[in-house]
C-alpha cells in the first residue's frame, strides 16, 4: 500500500503549475512505445488520482493519444504534464514536475515487454506486461 501526500511543481518554464494532495510514493516506469516515443525514454511517474489542480490551464495543451487515455503539456515549453485515463480522471504524473520527492520509491514498471534491450535499471521492481495493463485498466471492447 502506498502512502500519499501533498506535492507541488511546475513545468520547465513556470507557465503551469501542479499541485495534489494525493500522490504516491510509489515511482513506476512505462516502456510502452507511445511512452518512449513521447519523452525519448521510458516515462517515469507517480500516481495521483483525480486530486489534481492546475494553474495557467491556458498554457495546458491536451493529445488524446487512445481511446482510454489522453496526454497533457506545456504549450509554451513542452513540458509533459500528464497521463490521464480518462474514464475515472485518474492521474499519473511525469515524477520530475515535483519539488521535493526525495521520499519516493521506484517499484515497478509496465510494458516490460516493449522495453528496448538498450537500457535497464538496476532497482529491483514489479515488472508488469503490456496485456497485463490492459487486463486492469481498459475499457471493455465495445
Amino acid at each position: 500500500m502506498s502512502n500519499k501526500s501533498f506535492a507541488k511543481g511546475s513545468c520547465l518554464c513556470g507557465s503551469v503549475s501542479v499541485s495534489t494532495n494525493s500522490m504516491s510514493n510509489q515511482v513506476g516506469a512505462c516502456h510502452c512505445n507511445m511512452c518512449r516515443n513521447w519523452g525519448g525514454g521510458p516515462l517515469l511517474v507517480v500516481k495521483c488520482e483525480s486530486d489534481v489542480s492546475f494553474s495557467g490551464d491556458e498554457n495546458i495543451g491536451v493529445y488524446q493519444s487512445s481511446k482510454w487515455a489522453e496526454r497533457g503539456f506545456c504549450n509554451k515549453c513542452g513540458t509533459h504534464l500528464f497521463y490521464k485515463l480518462i474514464q475515472n480522471n485518474q492521474y499519473f504524473m511525469p515524477v520530475g514536475l515535483f519539488d521535493n520527492c526525495e521520499d519516493l520509491v521506484f517499484d515497478h514498471q509496465v510494458f516490460i515487454d516493449e522495453k528496448p534491450k538498450y537500457y535497464c535499471f538496476a532497482n529491483e521492481t514489479k515488472n508488469i506486461t503490456g496485456a497485463e495493463i490492459f487486463a486492469q485498466f481498459a475499457p471493455p471492447s465495445e
